[in-house]
């Protein structure tokens, strides 16, 4: 009776055509009504004696009625997965669907504008790490430690040093890269530094991370006529206004002396902002001779070398340019927006 039921079973297991009929055998031996769970409720009728070996005889098939089960399982499922794999399988001859095409992001392509002018202009390309310490950062610029951009209600200051006394800090503009470059080679130099910066701030025209970019010429006999010069050129290129209204008002910057704000003319209306000669100046962008500490401070004679730094934020310049009233808009990965602007097919 043992060797039947087992070779009926097993004869059966090996034929199941599919997985459910191969689940629905299983069930008829081993479920609870299942023909050997059957035989295992009997052995309570027999003898002690008859009871061992009957119930070998039992465990027996049972574990061999489950390998079986076990093995043609997985056959089953290898099949499947082949048939699944060749239905699914894709053309890759066929001809590609048409997607709608990329595009630059509007800081994207202010920064790769602005490399373009500044670089047509002589200017070389330079970058510096986006963690700095406060020596860069601060000291080195003629910062003083009492200075209020030195606070963390302005800096993001991290955890642990760059060096022995050097914290370690977001760079809160990329002026930094002016220190880095001076100190690291030899003038004369005609650098600009595009890159991210950071500070604790955050509104309609302030965001916490945001894009700089830092210009700086060192030569011999530097006034700030070149500096004049190489502003109005560049503005007047980028926003593609000629003989472009550009005034310079005095300021204070530690890492400059003289100090001064740009200002370009333009026209309002509402909302809006018109470049060019009007009766209205629009504040661009911070600059001024460099100090004789800064340069001290890398290791150059102010006697012998003189130089110019300007400085502006990107996405100031990407809004003026492109009518965008919103800093944050350029950081919510809007499509709409950047349709609606011309940044996205």
């Amino acid at each position: 009776m043992s060797d039947t039921l087992q070779d009926s079973l097993l004869t059966a297991i090996a034929a199941a055509p599919t997985l459910e009929a191969l689940e629905a055998l299983r069930i008829d031996a081993l479920g609870k009504k299942g023909q050997i769970t059957e035989q295992l409720k009997q052995l309570g009728t027999l003898s002690p004696e008859e009871r061992k070996e009957r119930g070998a005889a039992i465990n027996r098939i049972k574990e061999a009625v489950t390998a079986a089960h076990e093995a043609r399982k997985a056959t089953l499922e290898a099949a499947a997965l082949n048939r699944q794999l060749a239905a699914e399988a894709v053309d890759v001859t066929l001809p590609v669907r048409p997607t709608p095409q990329g595009s630059l992001h509007p800081i994207t392509r202010t920064i790769d504008e602005l490399i373009a002018i500044f670089g047509s202009m002589g200017f070389d390309l330079a970058v510096g790490p986006d963690i700095e310490d406060d020596f860069h950062n601060f000291t080195a610029l003629n910062i003083p430690p009492e200075h209020p951009a030195r606070q963390m209600h302005d800096t993001f200051y991290l955890q642990g040093e760059t060096a022995p006394g050097h914290p370690a800090v977001l760079r809160t503009h990329t002026s930094p890269v002016q220190i880095r470059v001076m100190q690291g080679g030899k003038p004369p130099f005609r650098v600009i530094a595009p890159g991210r910066t950071y500070r604790s701030d955050s509104d309609q025209t302030h965001t916490p991370m945001f894009h700089q970019i830092e210009g700086f010429v060192v030569g011999k006999d530097i006034h700030m006529g070149h500096l004049k010069g190489t502003l109005q050129t560049f503005l007047e290129r980028f926003f593609g206004v000629e003989n472009l209204p550009v005034r310079f008002r005095p300021s204070f910057f530690p890492f400059t002396e003289p100090s001064a704000e740009v200002d370009i003319g333009c026209t309002r209306k509402g909302d809006r902002i018109e470049i060019g000669a009007g009766a209205d100046w629009l504040e661009i962008l911070g600059c001024g001779m460099i100090h004789r500490k800064v340069l001290e401070n890398c290791g150059l004679d102010p006697e012998e070398w003189q130089g110019f730094a300007f400085g502006m934020g990107i996405e100031r310049l990407a809004m003026l340019k492109y009518g965008i009233p919103d800093l944050r808009a350029f950081f919510a990965g809007d499509l709409r927006w950047l349709r609606h602007y011309g940044f996205a097919a």
